[in-house]
């Protein structure tokens, strides 16, 4: 019952969308009607608001990170991965927005951190060199997701990379869009004018 309760309470923590709740603290208008429509920081940037779009990084990250410290405190380890995989399904599904979310990869990031803190910064860094080799912020995602349960299997321990593998595959789920449009060679890069839609 400890573990379904902080499995429910990680879901919801991770179904606050951040990016919704800054936009309208700035008055930025409905984020899911700007840009790409996503409800990420990426999107918050959109606006031209970098204030709202960091603090919209800071919430999704945020939200992942403490669902699964909480977990951690309350059960352990096995409750820690439980709640990484239930904050994300959270801000890709959310209950708040009749399940239509994110793309996840700054709660992703967040979760990362929180269960091993050497695999969340190898994450962050493989994301960023991406991004300044290819000012793709889609493909920096995907590269940074496809290694992480490396790391974590290298780092932290077998049973975590699984869950990581998990929350590797939601990742490539949400990006399936981008995927094709990297292949065709029509994906926005970071900074960008134009409006397509990107990570």
């Amino acid at each position: 019952m400890t573990m379904l309760l902080t499995a429910l309470a990680a879901y919801l923590l991770g179904s606050i969308p951040f990016g919704i709740v800054m936009a309208r603290l700035f008055g930025l208008g409905d984020l899911r009607a700007i840009g790409s429509g996503n409800i990420g920081a990426t999107n918050v940037l959109r606006t031209g608001n970098k204030l709202a779009a960091l603090l919209t990084l800071l919430g999704d990250s945020g939200k992942g990170a403490a669902a699964v410290l909480l977990a951690r405190a309350i059960i352990g380890e096995e409750g820690a991965g439980i709640a990484a995989l239930c904050a994300m399904l959270g801000h890709l599904y959310p209950v708040f927005l009749r399940f239509k979310g994110g793309k996840g990869v700054a709660t992703f990031l967040g979760t990362l951190l929180a269960l091993s803190f050497p695999v969340g910064l190898l994450a962050c860094a493989t994301w960023l060199a991406v991004a300044v080799l290819t000012r793709y912020s889609s493909l920096s995602a995907l590269v940074a997701a496809l290694m992480a349960p490396i790391y974590t299997a290298w780092i932290y321990h077998l049973h975590g990379a699984i869950i990581v593998l998990a929350l590797t595959g939601l990742i490539f789920v949400k990006h399936r869009e981008n995927i094709a449009r990297l292949r065709d060679g029509t994906e926005t890069k970071i900074g960008q004018k134009d409006k397509k839609k990107e990570a």
